[in-house]
């Protein structure tokens, strides 16, 4: 009779070490799945306009590419100051108080405001004109201890256009829109200043506060200039059909800071995608995230490329003539 309980036993042993094993299988792989970090990004973006847009886009892909799947392992905070300055800094300490742990500052204010509130949590920023000017950073290649990015203000981009305003529009008067208020924007006019001023032609300005205003500041060029330059400015770009529409029932020829703003109707623009400098912070936020690198050992980057797109409708609307020689400047903008 003992023999039979001792197999009883053994049999019974080795089906709780079974079951043990199994359990301690199971518990180990859901320790690891309660373990499986998910990093929350808190996005910052100005305003709502093509370029913004699209920048927030490529940002959000490269982080994808580098292996961050929305829904799995990051989740992205997205708030928009819809063009308030004020909003920007009460979503940066939103952030803060999350606790987030990387901030992307799609264009200046977002970028200010973010610094303001932390000097810990990582920052990225894109769609910035004068990162030093706007004290985000001392130098490209010396980005501060918690924050780096890439600009919007590529060094040639803004001379070209000029150029193609004086030099082959003949301008001698250009009507410059922008928010004074937006630091970006006071450079880049300074640097229109610089260009054309030289060739002969005179800027005249037309400050605004908000979106409501652009309307009737482009009104207010009317009979004025030969042509309105639009700089990559936030509050201006936010209401562009406004001055669009100016532009085309007056026969003004219309140019701006960058591409996207051009396909909606402007005659021409010398730029880049925003949607590639977008990208190009997303993968310093990638490194950032996986501990690769800090902030302070990632350079700001420029756009990596450039060119001269001629938009022929909107020329059509505004009065100008299109030459086939302008194609050995740039390239031409059929519509999509």
């Amino acid at each position: 009779m003992k023999k039979p309980v001792k197999a009883l036993t053994a049999i019974v042993a080795s089906a709780a070490l079974l079951l043990a094993g199994c359990g301690g299988k199971e518990a180990s792989n859901q320790s690891k799945d309660e373990a499986k970090k998910v990093v929350t990004v808190g996005i910052s973006q100005f305003a709502e306009h093509p370029s913004l847009d699209a920048a927030t886009k490529g940002f959000k892909k490269a982080l994808e590419d580098q292996g961050y799947k929305e829904g799995d392992n990051i989740k992205f905070d997205e708030q928009n100051a819809q063009a308030d300055m004020n909003n920007t800094q009460t979503i940066a300490n939103n952030f803060v108080g999350d606790k987030v742990d990387l901030i992307f500052a799609n264009a200046t204010p977002g970028a200010v405001a973010a610094l303001n509130a932390t000097k810990d949590i990582p920052i990225v920023f894109t769609s910035v004109t004068d990162p030093i000017g706007a004290g985000l950073v001392k130098a490209f290649d010396k980005p501060g201890d918690n924050i780096t990015g890439t600009t919007d203000n590529h060094p040639d981009a803004t001379k070209k256009t000029i150029s193609f305003i004086t030099d082959e529009i003949g301008a001698k008067k250009i009507g410059v829109i922008y928010n004074s208020g937006e630091q970006n924007s006071e450079v880049q006019v300074k640097a229109v200043k610089e260009i054309a001023e030289p060739k002969g032609a005179k800027i005249v300005e037309a400050s605004v506060s908000t979106s409501a205003e652009v309307k009737q500041a482009a009104e207010s060029l009317v009979g004025r200039v030969d042509a309105i330059y639009i700089p990559t400015d936030n509050t201006v770009v936010s209401a562009l059909e406004s001055v669009i529409s100016v532009a085309n029932s007056k026969k003004i020829p219309l140019f701006v800071g960058e591409l996207d703003s051009m396909k909606k109707g402007a005659v021409a623009a010398s730029g880049f995608e925003y949607y590639d400098i977008g990208y190009q912070s997303g993968l310093m936020a990638a490194d950032i995230l996986k501990g690769n690198k800090k902030p302070s050992e990632i350079n700001v980057e420029l756009p990596k490329s450039l060119k001269l797109v001629i938009n022929k409708k909107a020329a059509e609307a505004q009065g100008v003539k299109v030459k086939d020689e302008w194609k050995d400047l740039g390239e031409f903008y059929e519509g999509e």
